[in-house]
């Protein structure tokens, strides 16, 4: 049988890069547990620059004769983002795939008594291997568990890229009954032909068993297996209301013992998609209520534990969502584990994101994390989708585009045929593009009233996307503000950071998909602040501020309990504002956030008004409050006669509070409006010249040429130390910097542009 040992405790970590510790004993390195990652402050604003790099990792391991007669395996839980192992001065091998668990065979390199065990991770730039760019922290580290898998000769495969060896599909084949077919391969490392069997339990959650089933085997190098069964009339699966798993025992037997086993959690349902119902969950519509979440945690960056994951799902489940987007890579298996177990609906995805490769136009990478994400996570019942990019058109849209994502969907469905596939695209991508064709589900990422437009804006490009393309699904796979709770306005405003804005752009969105059938739901970016090492905004450095909890978990921002109020059915009453303290007018509107009905409202203790309202929003306006401290106090009544009460203490003061309002960073006017200087008053339109220079090359195209590099560099220098340019000028052209918002390029000058470009022959 297997011996899972864990192999967390007893390393030795240095930053210094020196690959003699692939042989040698690191000396004045750091003594550390797994999980670990070095960027656990400085990938989150800490005051030392974000470190990118080599850096290693190395313990003793002991191994004793009897140990050296079985076949031992290293399970790693990730190494972000590149890991190489050693063993013995000898590699053994490697992960490019910084969000994947993978294992490596030990037994070669093992000796009797101690073995050196080195690890070199490298969250370093390299051009094949995703994510190239994003928003958010690349944590270097063996930031999850580590363990030793000690296996007898014949046991279930480990080297397939999955988790299990054991793949379990279920399909529904008449109105009663599904299909449960378990397959997989088991591996004899004896090199002796065995015979064996193949035994299957599933039972129920009372423990009663519900099917049996088995089948003989010849055990040679290796035997694929697949046994399929039918279960009758079986409880669902059926989201959060009912989230019945059942479990399936898979034994491999040879010589009358048990070589090797399984035990892994299934439940039975169907989902399917549709532009009239939205997402059907075992036939009945359910409307997508979901979050996005990262994996980091402030003070361990990707470092996290179960205790972070159970605290994170907690508050997932306070709000009452039924659905999450793991963004934007694959998380740790416990967490799914939990999903299957609360009845989360899950969108899995790989980090093909924001820009392809270049060095690798094949972008393989993609299609290995794509084949791991959906190996390891094949036998999670929560995950619903595979998702195969996420806004990869930033920078470029070619037809190498399209071939690339037309290729990953086809090797998902390769992988998976009976889940959907699904992309998340950025704004940018018209309605009617041929991208929108690709996959089972389409997301659109849509931050109107933050990054661009108005906050009304949402409602008509949905509106717009449902002419276009009536019979294809759309989610709003992300939409959110960034929002410091300790900034607050009377009068909120697009990037103010408050609060208070944070309120009104997520109301607007929850009536905009309440309204809308053909919307299937949408996710809000982000359930957690988040680690993004390169930002500096909102007051924050090294942070994403779109959470409605802060990174820390300390803070549920008040758009935390608005949608509690919308999709919880634990009762509760929130009064919004409660850090919003020092109010310098007299006349304030009270916010309420709650799911019960019927409300009293008491300033001062005495009764103002009583509110008796379906709506989770629940305003009481020009409330006056004396001068100096003020007590609210908010008593909702359930169902059951329980009253929940809520209180805040506001003071009226003299002036306005200036701690509550964000200063942003003065620009200098020549960066604001640097196309000022140019003269755009004769900016026509010519007809463009083949074999000559344009706004359509590439900007690494123009910096081949002195000439055509000059003109760029004469409209763009200021741009040219931005971080996302020096990772996309391979791939970007002037006309998609044009279509950025925040590269600021007035339409007139690109012709002015052309017209000197066209010039310069190539």
């Amino acid at each position: 049988m297997v011996q899972i040992m864990p192999l967390n405790d007893h390393w030795i970590f240095t930053k210094t890069n020196n690959p003699t510790y692939v042989f040698e004993s690191i000396q004045d390195g750091q003594s550390v547990t797994l999980p670990h990652s070095w960027n656990d402050t400085d990938g989150q604003g800490g005051s030392e620059k974000y470190f990118r790099g080599q850096c290693w990792y190395q313990r003793i391991l002991d191994i004793s004769h009897e140990d050296l007669t079985k076949r031992i395996y290293l399970e790693i839980g990730a190494a972000g983002n590149m890991g190489h192992v050693y063993v013995n001065g000898n590699m053994a091998g490697e992960s490019r795939c910084g969000y994947a668990m993978f294992r490596v065979p030990l037994t070669p390199y093992l000796k009797e008594g101690g073995n050196l065990i080195t690890i070199m991770v490298d969250n370093g730039y390299d051009s094949t291997v995703f994510p190239l760019m994003a928003d958010f922290t690349f944590y270097g580290g063996l930031y999850r568990e580590m363990s030793l898998l000690v296996m007898d000769e014949v046991h279930f495969d480990l080297m397939d890229n999955g988790r299990d060896g054991v793949y379990l599909t279920q399909r529904k084949i008449s109105p009663e009954t599904f299909e449960l077919d378990v397959h997989g391969q088991i591996v004899n490392e004896s090199s002796v032909l065995k015979e064996g069997s193949l035994q299957i339990q599933v039972r129920d959650e009372a423990g009663k068993t519900v099917l049996e089933a088995s089948s003989e085997l010849a055990l040679g190098n290796e035997a694929k297996f697949s046994i399929k069964s039918e279960v009758a009339n079986p409880i669902l699966w059926d989201g959060v209301d009912q989230p019945y798993l059942y479990t399936v025992e898979v034994s491999v037997l040879s010589e009358g013992q048990v070589c090797d086993s399984r035990i892994i959690a299934i439940g039975f349902r169907t989902v399917e998609a549709t532009t009239e119902q939205g997402l059907l969950l075992n036939g009945k519509p359910v409307k997508i209520n979901g979050v996005c979440r990262h994996q980091d945690f402030a003070g361990v960056g990707n470092a996290i534990t179960k205790t972070h994951m159970d605290e994170d799902m907690a508050l997932i489940r306070e709000i009452g969502a039924n659905s999450l987007r793991l963004a934007h890579y694959q998380h740790d298996d416990y967490f799914y584990s939990l999903c299957d177990r609360y009845g989360l609906l899950v969108w899995a995805e790989i980090p093909f994101i924001s820009i392809p490769s270049t060095k690798d136009p094949e972008n393989h990478n993609a299609e290995e994390q794509l084949e791991k994400l959906i190996k390891q996570a094949y036998n999670h019942c929560s995950i619903y989708c595979w998702g195969i990019q996420n806004e990869i058109t930033i920078a470029v849209e070619t037809e190498q585009t399209y071939k690339t994502i037309r290729k990953l969907e086809v090797l998902a469905k390769h992988l998976d045929p009976n889940r959907l596939t699904v992309q998340a695209n950025i704004n940018g991508v018209e309605n009617n593009s041929i991208i929108n064709s690709f996959t089972d589900l389409i997301g659109y990422n849509l931050y109107y009233g933050w990054y661009y437009g108005e906050i009304k804006d949402l409602q008509d490009r949905l509106d717009e996307f449902h002419r276009a393309q009536p019979k294809i699904p759309i989610i709003v796979s992300e939409y959110g503000v960034d929002t410091n709770p300790k900034y607050h306005s009377y009068t909120p405003q697009v990037q103010d950071y408050t609060e208070e804005y944070q309120l009104l752009f997520h109301q607007n969105a929850l009536e905009t998909f309440d309204k809308r059938t053909f919307v299937l739901g949408g996710y809000v970016w982000n359930m957690f602040d988040f680690g993004s090492a390169n930002r500096n905004e909102g007051g924050e450095t090294g942070k994403n501020l779109k959470g409605l909890v802060t990174i820390d978990r300390k803070i549920k921002k008040d758009a935390f309990y608005l949608y509690k109020a919308y999709w919880s059915k634990n009762p509760f009453v929130h009064l919004a504002g409660r850090r919003f303290v020092n109010r310098h007018q007299e006349h304030n509107d009270i916010v309420i956030l709650s799911n019960l009905h019927h409300l009293k409202v008491y300033l001062n203790q005495t009764l103002i008004t009583e509110i008796n309202s379906r709506e989770p929003m629940k305003i009481v306006k020009d409330v006056s409050l004396i001068a100096g401290e003020n007590c609210v106090i908010v008593e909702g009544t359930d169902e059951y006669g329980v009253i929940h009460t809520e209180e805040i203490v506001l003071h009226h003061a003299a002036e306005i509070d200036r701690n509550y309002i964000h200063v942003k960073p003065e620009k200098e006017k020549n960066v604001v409006n640097w196309f000022e200087k140019f003269d755009l008053s004769n900016a026509e339109t010519i007809e463009l010249r083949d074999g000559y220079f344009s706004t359509f090359d590439t900007i690494e195209d123009l910096y081949s040429n002195e000439e055509a590099k000059a003109v760029f560099l004469k409209y763009f220098e200021h741009v040219t130390n931005n971080p996302f340019f020096e990772v996309t000028k391979d791939v970007i052209s002037i006309e998609k910097m044009a279509q950025l918002t925040f590269y600021n390029i007035p339409p007139e000058l690109i012709p002015v542009i052309n017209k000197e470009l066209n010039a310069i022959q190539k």
